[in-house]
């Protein structure tokens, strides 16, 4: 949803595919989504299960705890044949591994995988809802794995005894023969490996307020620059100048102008 509200901001239009409940929260993000102009045609209603919330405790430095509740709606998304239609004029088809954690979703997820576009894989292993072997499923004929640090970490160590940044992004994208892998890497900037080759930038420095759903908006600037046909360096550079945009507000979803973007890569600091 995160990463829907900024591609809409950036003039990009997405369709998100989810599931809520009948209570206030859907309600509420139906009309958040719509005054976006987000279309929820995709929006399924459960008559039982609620709307899916997370609740997040900061923690050291720049990290953030989450307890994701379950079980929800959007873990009982169900399949419908107007899918295969809405893909089949789609650019990119991102998902995560949370949305795989519940049998019901996980099957409408690897159905939608079988004829997805070019498939963009967030990654967000949150204890306990992840396991190996759906996460290898997952890994499969993907087009730009993003990921972050720890999870770097964590995938590669069930494979390799590589120890380096580096040399793990490179185990990791041939042993899935993932054309790019993206790491973001906090306060750190964010590092790209494509066609044999590292980019990296260092990040910007801004007046943190919390770091909720920057991620998110670091992989929408990367989609943006990407749909726009633009090069490593440059959509690196929006990405993460997106990604500290969001991290100087409150809240993952903020209003905000595109000056505000252009302002943080003219005249911010690099880290």
């Amino acid at each position: 949803m995160n990463v829907a509200y900024h591609l809409q901001k950036l003039g990009i239009a997405p369709a998100l595919i989810t599931r809520v409940g009948l209570d206030n929260y859907g309600k509420k993000l139906i009309q958040l989504m719509e005054k976006q102009g987000i279309s929820t045609d995709y929006f399924q209603m459960d008559f039982e299960l609620d709307t899916g919330k997370v609740l997040t405790t900061p923690g050291e430095g720049d990290a953030v705890h989450y307890e994701i509740c379950s079980p929800v709606a959007w873990d009982n998304i169900q399949w419908d044949d107007h899918f295969l239609p809405l893909l089949a004029n789609s650019n990119y088809f991102l998902y995560g591994s949370l949305g795989a954690r519940s049998e019901a979703s996980r099957r409408v997820l690897y159905q939608l995988l079988e004829v997805a576009p070019f498939r963009v894989l967030d990654i967000n292993l949150r204890p306990p809802h992840y396991d190996r072997r759906v996460l290898e499923h997952l890994l499969r004929d993907v087009g730009l794995l993003k990921l972050n640090l720890e999870e770097l970490e964590l995938l590669t160590g069930w494979f390799s005894g590589y120890t380096t940044e580096a040399s793990r992004m490179e185990a990791l994208q041939a042993r899935f023969q993932i054309p790019t892998v993206v790491v973001t890497r906090g306060s750190r900037g964010a590092v790209l490996l494509t066609e044999g080759r590292f980019y990296r930038h260092p990040g910007f420095t801004v007046e943190l307020a919390d770091t909720v759903g920057s991620g998110d908006a670091f992989l929408a600037g990367l989609l943006f620059k990407m749909t726009a046909g633009t090069d490593p360096p440059e959509g690196l550079e929006f990405a993460s100048a997106m990604g500290a945009l969001v991290a100087s507000h409150h809240g993952p979803t903020p209003a905000y102008r595109a000056e505000e973007i252009r302002r943080i890569i003219h005249g911010g600091t690099k880290n």
